[in-house]
């Protein structure tokens, strides 16, 4: 049971990191259209006409999702690499509850990026195109939070179940 939990743990915090770095470095956060065409941005460049070009304005909230994704991409990492490296020593060590508590911060991370982005998205661009949608990067980050919440609380459970102490046996002879 108790390297299910790990292992589980271990498994999503993989999928979440593959998801995170997919959602970080794609271009398709959003869809939009703009002068007719199809456009689409993502944290690091906007497209126009399949022409991509770097976003040229620093804006506190491109650079503070950029910032939050980035630091969920690398708390995912060690996460994973600490719950890969109790498996070595068994599960009876600090490296589960120091990888879920990293899994959990990483969700956490990404959660206060997509926040800012969600925020920032619906408020500005909601009211400037009338034809836009989040894309798919954005709904994988999104997944990427559930996976990396849910491998944090397998490995703090993990952790939990080698740390509880059995019970004292009941003798009825004393």
């Amino acid at each position: 049971m108790l390297y299910t939990l790990a292992g589980g743990g271990t498994l999503c915090g993989v999928a979440a990191l593959v998801l995170l770095i997919v959602s970080t470095a794609t271009d398709f956060w959003m869809q939009y259209r703009y002068s007719g065409s199809s456009a689409n941005q993502g944290l690091w460049r906007f497209c126009i006409n399949h022409k991509c070009h770097a976003h040229t304005i620093t804006v506190a909230f491109w650079d503070a999702t950029r910032a939050f994704m980035l630091l969920a991409v690398l708390s995912c990492f060690a996460g994973v690499v600490l719950g890969l490296s109790a498996f070595t020593n068994g599960t009876k060590n600090r490296r589960v509850r120091t990888g879920g508590i990293a899994l959990v911060l990483s969700g956490f991370l990404a959660l206060l990026a997509l926040a800012i982005y969600t925020g920032v998205t619906v408020t500005f661009f909601g009211k400037r195109f009338l034809d836009w949608r989040f894309s798919w990067s954005y709904i994988i980050g999104w997944v990427a939070i559930i996976l990396a919440f849910a491998a944090g609380v397998f490995q703090l459970c993990a952790y939990q179940r080698t740390t509880a102490e059995p019970a004292p046996p009941n003798n009825p002879e004393s």
